[in-house]
């Protein structure tokens, strides 16, 4: 994720939001708040009254939290991953008061800034076979490691430490935009987001150099070894078989740092929030094949105007500009398929890291979608995640705290 940490831009851009946002914090333990415009010119979201944020599990606090991830395997578990390489597991219950670690790899991990143990994906067939895919930054010449590990035979709620089998590595010539997703899509295969391996302005063009790996989103079958890798190559991925050396995990590039996506449960779309240099942060519905056009471009803008030609580049269905009332970094959400807020129902709910804003984006009947604001986080917004019923929760990346959307009242809820 660009800028992670963000020490410098947080007592830049974070003191003033935060001061704002506890002018209109409720309460402590409460259902966190709702400002009255959140994100200046942006028209509220008529959710916004009847929406709110409260701790989900208010005994619970994890260091550095970056992913929320819940099994499909009946056993209403969360899991939360820490960055420095720990994942925790508890059950899917407010009162909550302990967690036990499921993985800890920290000897492993290098971590720091945007590095760290990153993603986290069950696969499909978990309930049976156990098996679970995690994505982290290792090594001295720092490399991405996309490994599966299995579940403990003996205790569901501990992974074996040794039965780490690493699929995939890329080397990462820079200590940033590592992207660090990992999730299956409806599809059944496993997608991987990477960044453009760093520094600033993509100074290798590693985004539309389709011999890299990086500034991509990847999607390969772990079901299907196949020659000399863990995995094979799904048979309609863009450049499968293809003559000009090009890296055949490909499924879409033009990419800066796809911190976050997720699949839509209902339709299927693939959801990416890539976060952008200096000036526009963007909303991507990413697509098989696509070309989402950085470095040249920057979302639906020429990156470097002395040197662009806009075409064939696939656009964004939503920007905005950098800013101290938007933010400076964004957080890739999930469409609302819970059935607790009906208000929220089928929209993309997503975030900036930086402000703490949180909006909405409404498919509308000419296609487009419609972008509103709903709430501000008092805090850093580092992952969206869901639980085993589809509820959404918010990831808090500085206070360590689980935060989840309720409704104001009981008819809100209907």
């Amino acid at each position: 994720m660009n800028k992670l940490l963000l020490v410098s831009l947080l007592l830049m851009f974070g003191f003033l939001a935060i001061l704002e946002a506890r002018q209109n914090k409720q309460s402590a333990s409460g259902a966190l708040f709702r400002v009255k415009n959140p994100g200046n010119a942006i028209p509220k979201d008529k959710a916004a009254a009847n929406v709110q944020l409260k701790v989900a599990f208010p005994n619970l606090t994890f260091e550095m939290p970056v992913e929320f991830v819940s099994p499909d395997d009946g056993t209403n578990r969360n899991f939360v991953i820490a960055q420095e390489g720990v994942i925790h597991v508890f059950p899917n219950n407010p009162g909550v008061k302990t967690t036990q670690k499921f993985l800890d790899i920290t000897s492993k991990v290098v971590s720091g800034g945007e590095r760290g143990l990153l993603g986290l994906a069950f696969h499909p067939e978990f309930k049976k076979n156990g098996y679970f895919y995690v994505n982290y930054t290792r090594g001295k010449d720092l490399e991405t490691a996309i490994s599966r590990f299995q579940v403990s035979k003996s205790n569901p709620n501990q992974a074996d430490p040794a039965s780490e089998v690493v699929l995939l590595t890329y080397e990462q010539p820079f200590s940033n935009h590592n992207g660090g997703k990992v999730a299956f899509g409806n599809d059944g295969y496993l997608y991987i987001a990477a960044g453009d391996g760093g520094s600033g302005g993509d100074p290798h063009n590693n985004g539309q150099n389709k011999a890299s790996l990086l500034g991509k989103i990847l999607r390969i079958d772990v079901n299907k070894p196949a020659g000399n890798l863990k995995y094979s190559i799904p048979a309609d991925n863009p450049f499968k078989g293809n003559k000009e050396g090009f890296r055949e995990e490909i499924y879409a590039y033009g990419l800066r740092n796809p911190w976050r996506f997720s699949f839509d449960k209902t339709t299927g779309n693939l959801w990416a929030g890539d976060v952008g240099q200096n000036k526009i942060e963007e909303v991507d519905i990413v697509k098989n094949g696509q070309n989402y056009g950085w470095r040249v471009m920057e979302a639906n803008e020429c990156f470097k105007p002395e040197d662009c030609d806009k075409t064939g580049y696939a656009l964004p269905v939503h920007s905005y500009q950098q800013g101290m009332d938007t933010g400076k970094s964004i957080t890739g959400g999930h469409v609302y398929r819970g059935k607790k807020l009906a208000a929220l129902k089928g929209k993309y709910i997503y975030g900036d890291y930086v402000t703490g804003n949180i909006w909405t984006l409404t498919p509308q009947a000419n296609g487009k979608y419609e972008n509103a604001a709903l709430m501000k986080l008092d805090g850093n917004i580092s992952s969206f995640g869901e639980d085993a019923n589809n509820e959404l929760y918010v990831c808090s990346y500085g206070d360590g705290k689980i935060y989840t959307f309720t409704a104001v009242n009981a008819q809100a809820a209907k």
